[in-house]
Parts: C-alpha cells; structure tokens; sequence
C-alpha cells in the first residue's frame, strides 16, 4: 500500500468517526424499521397482532414448515417455510415456548413465498409461521423437541 492510499483511508475513517460521534450517523436511520412492540410481546397473540395488525388467523395445511424433530443445540435450529398461495405479502415465525415469542417478520411483496433461516428456541415448543395471502392470515405449526445439552435424548 502507497503513501496515498493510506493517508484518503486515514481520513475517510477519520471522517465516520466524527460524524458518527457527532450524531449525524445514527444507525436506526439506516436500519430497517423495527417492531418493537411485536419483539417485546409476551405472548403469541400480542406479538402476532403488533407484527400484522391482527391477533386472528385460519389454520392452513398450503403452509409447509420444514424443521427437525429434535434440535440437539437450541440456538441454531434451521427453519425453512415454503407456501404454494398466491399473493404472500409476508411471512412471520413465532416460537410459543420463548420468553418473546417473536421470531422474525419477512415483508415479502413480489417474491416467491420461501423463507429459510435459523432461530433460537430455549426449550421444546411450537414453531409457528403465519403466512399474510390477500389481506387474510393462515398459519400452520410444528413441534420442535429441544434436548438439553445436545444430547439427542
């Protein structure tokens, strides 16, 4: 590395770094928006209802929720929900054991209806996903069993 090029990247980190002790880099501008009610809920019906704006749903078999039977590690079980409707505007996980059963809210406006991903679960639970189709919500879940210790039993 030349001279040069050490003293623009000196200075452009130099320049983050007052601008963001300044205030004027604040990092929740940049982020997306953050439900924070929905994260804080205590239960499934709270969390559901601050993520989508309602608390109500139709069980549906169209919504396939694909995880293990038994997830030996808690902090990383692997998630995959997949759904054949039309129309999906969003796809949210919810785990009913958890202390905040929120998981996660996918906004997924003109995209296929396939979400994969990894969530935390501190102890056997259901993982539940509801699938927003045509303004209506559908919902189907499935029994996680979480060992302790990773010990398969």
């Amino acid at each position: 590395m030349n001279r040069r090029t050490l003293l623009k990247r000196s200075l452009a980190v130099g320049a983050a770094g007052v601008a963001a002790s300044a205030g004027l880099l604040a990092p929740g501008q940049v982020l997306a928006a953050y439900p924070t009610a929905a994260f804080e809920a205590k239960d499934t019906a709270s969390a559901l209802s601050a993520a989508v704006g309602s608390g109500s749903y139709s069980d549906s078999a169209d919504i396939k929720i694909k995880a293990p039977d038994i997830a030996e590690n808690g902090a990383v079980v692997p998630v995959t929900v997949s759904t054949s409707m039309g129309n999906v505007e969003s796809v949210t996980l919810l785990v009913d054991a958890n202390n905040s059963p929120m998981v996660g809210s996918f906004d997924l406006s003109k995209a296929e209806a396939f979400v994969s991903t990894r969530i935390k679960m501190g102890k056997t639970g259901n993982v539940m996903a509801v699938v927003k189709s045509g303004g209506k919500l559908y919902a189907n879940q499935k029994e996680v069993k979480v060992t302790i210790g990773g010990c398969g039993g």
